[in-house]
């Protein structure tokens, strides 16, 4: 299955096992068995520190665990993981071969830390993927890792195009979707850090009694996406404090696929550039606090001095300047039922959750490029789709909708407002959509639902604190300040006209050095604390 040049790079990844391990397949007949054994052949043929076996000792098939030989040490995968699950394949060959993660060592001390006896005495994970799912790695390498690191924790990760029927009777219909000990844990991308603080309930207020202990900052920025890394590289480099207050690292970035419109770099993926991103912000001297939500902004009034941002787990920051880059989310069509069956029929990621419904009749609401573009990709994995567009026409680019209409299986509707979605309680089933031309409503039976219809701005808490747009966006003029003095905004949430990453990396670059301007014109900044250490790359 591996190609000889990826035979090659995984060969020198696996140099770095120090500890012998075991495949052990549980496999049957079928043809998905077959190529599972080619790989993990494949694989043990690279080292002379791997082995194969047959056990089948496990009832999902086909399977296989990864196993520190003579220890309890392992992780299993349930199918195939390949697409972008492959790296997380070579992760859990390191680490359960002995070559240490470089995850922050004061989370690992939390994982060690964990106490299973709350939850029966075992915490045992299930995680379904999609092997198209940009946003799963995240939570299969993290779960991986605290099985590995705690012997109490178990990770199996279950691709749910394969398992359909277990998939089916289960009702997940949204990936990655994880269980805990049978009970459904969370849904969604969630790092290593977030699924720890959903477990460890008292690390909320350790992580508030810490902010709470800061000192002021001379830049603090609110959001962690291409903007707010921006933000803090500049700033940093001026040799001033500057802190990082993010509730998710990458924010909509890391729910991105292709990006192709980067300069310089033909392509990458959200999720990879999200981690490039954190990784240069680390180079520098910058406090990141992960996981901290600003619930609302109280700007100082009077010039120099202090701004304060405070979070939801009850503690506040302050800072002489302040930078929001807060960013967007996708826009809800805020209608009747949406938010019963989020999840559970209603999704925003086709390539995540395209592949759970696969065969099935869905609709994609949204005629820009976005939903075009879902609506060409889901064609090729369901049975049908219904494209749902509320103006005239189409507002996608005619290469797209070209391609759209060469497709035998997709319906478009346009001057069609959706009014409600539909289910039985458990899962959708249908939606009712109103024709804006005759004023008829119509129903259509459908089992999935992909909303595409543009973007809202992260800004709500801002209400009062400083002056947005009537579409809630943050005002700012040509240097990223906002109607608050000492207080600027960069990126998405704000009124800048195109919302692009490299649009929002240079609105946080031009926010970072107003923001400077305006320090050394009001007050001297605090004196630059340690010399920047530079971090080395997370590459297990």
């Amino acid at each position: 299955m591996l190609t000889d040049d990826l035979q090659t790079q995984l060969k020198a990844y696996l140099e770095k096992v120090t500890q012998p391990i075991e495949l052990a397949a549980s496999l049957d007949d079928g043809e998905k068995s077959r190529e599972l054994e080619a790989l993990l052949r494949q694989i043990a043929a690279l080292s002379d520190r791997i082995t194969y076996v047959r056990r089948d000792d496990d009832a999902r098939r086909p399977s296989f665990e990864i196993r520190r030989t003579g220890t309890d040490v392992g992780v299993r995968f349930a199918g195939i993981p390949m697409g972008h699950e492959f790296t997380s394949l070579v992760l859990a060959l390191l680490q359960v071969g002995g070559h240490p993660s470089k995850a922050a060592q004061e989370t690992l001390e939390q994982v060690r830390a964990l106490d299973a006896a709350s939850h029966g005495g075992e915490l045992s994970f299930e995680t379904y993927f999609s092997q198209s799912c940009q946003n799963c790695p995240d939570v299969v390498q993290a779960l991986n890792l605290m099985s590995v690191v705690n012997p109490r924790i178990r990770h199996v990760a279950i691709d749910g195009a394969l398992f359909q029927d277990e998939v089916e009777a289960r009702q997940v219909m949204a990936v990655p979707t994880i269980y805990l000990n049978g009970q459904v844990f969370g849904q969604g991308r969630m790092s290593l850090e977030q699924i720890v603080a959903k477990i460890d309930t008292g690390s909320a207020q350790r992580d508030a009694a810490k902010i709470a202990a800061k000192e002021p900052f001379d830049v603090l920025i609110v959001g962690g996406g291409p903007a707010g890394a921006a933000a803090a590289i500049y700033a940093a480099r001026k040799g001033i404090r500057t802190g990082v207050a993010s509730e998710r690292f990458g924010g909509q970035v890391l729910d991105t696929l292709g990006i192709e419109n980067f300069i310089s770099v033909r392509h990458t993926e959200g999720p990879q550039l999200a981690a490039a991103l954190e990784q240069h912000v680390l180079e520098y001297d910058v406090d990141v606090m992960h996981l901290q939500r600003a619930e609302k902004l109280v700007p100082s009034r009077q010039p120099g001095g202090l701004h304060e941002v405070q979070l939801a787990n009850g503690a506040a920051l302050k800072a002489r300047t302040v930078i929001l880059a807060t960013g967007a989310r996708w826009r809800q069509m805020n209608v009747p039922g949406e938010d019963q069956y989020r999840n559970k029929g209603v999704a925003y990621c086709p390539h995540c959750d395209g592949p759970l419904f696969k065969g099935k009749r869905v609709a994609v609401i949204g005629g820009g490029n976005s939903g075009v573009e879902a609506a060409i990709d889901l064609a090729g994995i369901v049975g049908h789709v219904t494209l749902i567009e509320f103006d005239v026409r189409l507002r996608a680019d005619e290469v797209l909708q070209r391609k759209l209409r060469s497709l035998p299986n997709v319906t478009v509707l346009t001057s069609a407002q959706t009014t409600e979605v539909l289910g039985d309680g458990h899962k959708v089933n249908g939606l009712v959509y109103r024709d804006r031309t005759s004023g008829d409503t119509h129903t259509v039976a459908l089992e999935g639902i992909f909303v595409q219809i543009g973007l809202l701005p992260n800004t709500e808490w801002l209400k009062g604190a400083v002056e947005l747009s009537n579409r809630g966006e943050i005002l700012i003029d040509d240097r990223g300040q906002t109607s608050a003095p000492g207080v600027f905004a960069a990126g998405d949430a704000t009124t800048v006209p195109f919302k692009q990453i490299v649009i929002a990396m240079g609105a946080g670059s031009t926010a970072a050095l107003a923001a400077f301007d305006h320090l050394i014109r009001t007050s001297a900044p605090a004196a630059a604390s340690a010399p920047t250490a530079t971090v080395e790359a997370v590459a297990a």
